[in-house]
């Protein structure tokens, strides 16, 4: 459980940074150009302040490495964007041949786990958000390295980090699943506060959205199992039907000789 509440707090704490603010053409991915006074570039992911050392991250991943440069020495940091790393891209087998390892693995409904991919990215491998979640689940990127997802662009690595902290989110809440949706877009900090969804129209608005679909995906499962049965059993009355209204076939009359 205190791995499930640093991993929620984490998200709450990517989501209120400011490096992750900008929003992003797409695409495309944000970095930043540090010059310093002596004319160099550092080309990092984001930064943060250490009394009069300004820490550059060289990428999303922390345990990438960073550079500590004395504050007084940068002159400008200038908004970079490139192009997003080529990343793995999936088929829609490949996505639910994922979803369902991950299910499996974690005990959570797959169709649960499509309607939060549906609601996070649409899909979208590459999806990045203004505030730096990534990939099919948009998982933060220090959230992912607490997670073991080295590269939250491969679909099965976002996927089963994804899903494992939805899990733990569902055990957390006894599943409630309107509580776990929320700690998962809002953090487990904001749930507490507030004992239940926080108050933000987003949450509420993804919460509602994401359940929305996960009970469409149920009925519309549900009536379609509802009509092969009841396909199966008008077959089954028809032929129980035609079986007892075929004619008998009449037995041939015995020959009678006459004597003559």
């Amino acid at each position: 459980m205190l791995t499930l509440f640093k991993s929620g707090l984490l998200l709450v704490a990517m989501a209120t940074s400011a490096w992750a603010a900008d929003a992003v053409s797409p695409g495309m991915q944000v970095v930043y150009d540090a010059t310093l006074r002596n004319g160099f570039i550092i080309r990092h992911d984001h930064q943060e302040k250490l009394a009069d050392i300004t820490r550059l991250y060289l990428s999303a991943d922390p345990a990438s490495g960073f550079v500590d440069v004395p504050s007084e020495e940068i002159v400008s940091v200038d908004r970079v964007e490139v192009p997003l790393p080529p990343v793995q891209t999936a088929t829609h087998e490949e996505v639910d041949r994922w979803v369902n390892s991950a299910s499996d693995q974690h005990n959570v409904d797959p169709d649960l786990i499509r309607s939060v991919i549906k609601a996070e990215s649409g899909f979208n491998t590459r999806a990045v958000s203004p505030k730096g979640a990534q990939g099919l689940m948009q998982l933060m990127p220090t959230t992912a390295s607490q997670l073991g997802v080295k590269d939250a662009f491969v679909p099965s690595e976002n996927i089963e980090g994804g899903t494992r902290y939805l899990r733990d989110l569902l055990v957390l809440y006894n599943n409630d699943m309107a509580k776990a949706l929320a700690a998962y877009n809002a953090g487990p900090q904001r749930v507490a506060q507030y004992n239940g969804v926080p108050p933000y129209r987003e949450t509420h608005a993804y919460v509602a959205r994401v359940i929305k679909d996960f009970n469409r995906t149920k009925l519309a499962a549900r009536a379609k199992e509802n009509g092969k049965t009841t396909a199966a059993s008008v077959k089954t009355q028809k032929a129980q039907q035609a079986k007892q209204t075929k004619p008998r076939a009449q037995s041939a009359k015995p020959i009678t000789s006459v004597a003559n």
